[in-house]
């Protein structure tokens, strides 16, 4: 079984298991540490977490949240539209306007109806 082809796969993820180390290792020895109680408490979703868990929470942070995986996951597609551009032609371009063409409709009537603002 010849697995010399497989050899860029595991120097792809050596380089990058490499330099995620040596980046966060950078980054404990070389940035400050000053750690207060502050910056110790935890943090998840724009409200105190120390309070009764049967409080109600605000709407607005899981529409935002939402809001940003659905136009996240649809940026997405455009990666494999580019790669594959040249194979598909005329008409994949076409279908990709309307594609984004929708997408921008999308995202103006959304902040026209203040879906993205935080009051």
């Amino acid at each position: 079984m010849n697995l010399a082809p497989y050899f860029p796969v595991l120097l792809f993820i050596v380089v990058g298991v490499g330099l995620g180390v040596a980046l966060i290792g950078a980054g404990k020895l070389l940035g400050p540490s000053r750690p207060d109680a502050e910056k110790n408490s935890p943090y998840e979703c724009g409200f105190e977490a120390f309070e009764d868990t049967r409080m109600k929470f605000d709407v607005r942070y899981y529409l935002v949240t939402i809001l940003f995986i659905i136009f996240d996951l649809e940026t997405a597609f455009l990666f494999p539209w580019g790669v594959a551009l040249r194979d598909i032609g005329w008409p994949g371009f076409l279908a990709m306007m309307v594609f984004l063409l929708e997408f921008v409709l999308g995202f103006v009537f959304l902040w026209r109806k203040g879906a993205l603002e935080w009051e």
